[in-house]
């Protein structure tokens, strides 16, 4: 029975036309997603950064004082 229903959605259609408006639509979908990741690694990378200062910071404030501070 799944495949007979699987047929109902399957289309493909004879003037060939009609798929440039789906080609259109993904590109550009396809182009945002991979924005989309670009500017998520670039926002990791700069908290991964801004973190990797903190620890410095706080491992120098430690080394400084000779004891944990609590924070």
């Amino acid at each position: 029975m799944w495949p007979w229903m699987l047929y109902l959605f399957l289309y493909f259609p004879e003037d060939k036309r009609e798929y440039i408006p789906a080609a259109i639509s993904f590109s550009v979908f396809l182009l945002i997603a991979i924005l989309t990741m670009r500017l998520i690694v670039l926002i990791s990378r700069r908290q991964e950064k801004e973190a990797k200062r903190l620890e410095q910071q706080l491992l120098g404030q430690k080394d400084e004082s000779g004891r944990k501070s609590d924070v």
